[in-house]
């Protein structure tokens, strides 16, 4: 049981670290291409590595036939239907946020999932630990300092983005209460088919796609693409299997962190103490929840919760 929570802390730690440093990689990649363009092509790439490790994972373990029939599992489309529609709305509403409101209380306002995932899990019958509560509270603070201290009113951009932090806290449900027993790689591939299939139109609508200019960006979209959306949404489903989801949203929320840590370290962005007060605090946050008290006996689902079989941000 212990084990099986430090390798679910360490799945999605690995995945903030990616999702973290991927936001410099959208950055750069938008001054070239569009939002829904770069979301479309990422998750195409994305789509194709995967595909390609399944087959390669299944080798010496089953026969290329029985691999190809594991695609054909009902629950795995159905997940992956939903959890990838309320990426989709979550990644879309974010980018178009981007738009009225500053990246920094962007990245505040993204991780109030840590809030609404507990609250969700409320109104579904789950029982939140106490010292949840406190982690959650505490990050809040953590990521305020962070993000957005001293940043004022709310505009249209902050109201798109509430409604983003809400997408995400949905697919953090829904990955916990219906991965359960299904395949994390192909889960995730077809969550990101459904991402990309759904930006398509947008991108006909509202953008010019430029092959030079696609040509020019292979750096940010094959990093977003393989290692954003192909590795660390994988590792979020796995990750997630062995965690309490209000723990694992607490982990996720770490993206913050080392987003503002990449740019520290690659675009030699400058960090106030404030700033660093705020990541100190996520940090403790995220360790307090992983103390015994919390999880390691009483939040812990229990082994008939894989009867739950048919969720990553």
């Amino acid at each position: 049981m212990v084990k099986n929570q430090l390798r679910g802390s360490l799945s999605l730690l690995l995945a903030t670290v990616i999702w973290g440093f991927a936001f410099i990689a959208q950055s750069v990649g938008m001054d070239l291409i569009g939002p829904f363009t770069f979301q479309a092509v990422r998750c195409l790439l994305a789509v194709v590595f995967l595909v390609i490790c399944s087959f390669l994972m299944d080798r010496g373990h089953c026969t290329f036939a029985q691999s190809l029939e594991k695609w054909k599992n009902p629950a795995l489309w159905k997940t992956g239907l939903i959890c990838g529609a309320a990426l989709f709305v979550a990644a879309s509403l974010q980018q178009v946020g981007l738009v009225y409101t500053d990246a920094g209380k962007a990245g505040f306002i993204t991780a109030m999932y840590i809030v609404l995932v507990p609250i969700l899990g409320l109104f579904l019958g789950r029982k939140v630990p106490k010292i949840a509560f406190f982690s959650v509270a505490l990050a809040v603070v953590g990521l305020y300092l962070l993000s957005c201290a001293g940043v004022g009113r709310i505009n249209r951009g902050d109201l798109l983005l509430m409604g983003c932090a809400l997408a995400f806290a949905v697919q953090i449900t829904c990955i916990d209460r219906f991965a359960v027993g299904l395949d994390g790689l192909r889960l995730n591939c077809v969550q990101s088919l459904v991402v990309a299939l759904l930006s398509a139109p947008f991108v006909a609508a509202t953008e010019t796609v430029n092959p030079e200019d696609l040509l020019h960006c292979w750096g940010p979209l094959l990093f977003a693409g393989v290692l954003s959306m192909g590795v660390a949404y994988s590792l979020q489903i796995v990750g997630q299997k062995d965690l309490e989801p209000t723990t694992a949203s607490l982990i996720m929320s770490l993206e913050s962190v080392f987003a503002a840590l990449g740019g520290w370290w690659l675009l030699k962005e400058t960090m106030t103490g404030t700033e660093l007060l705020g990541c100190g605090l996520v940090f403790l946050a995220v360790l307090i929840s992983q103390m015994p008290i919390g999880f390691l006996s009483k939040s812990r689902r229990p082994a008939k919760s894989s009867a739950k079989a048919q969720p990553s941000k």
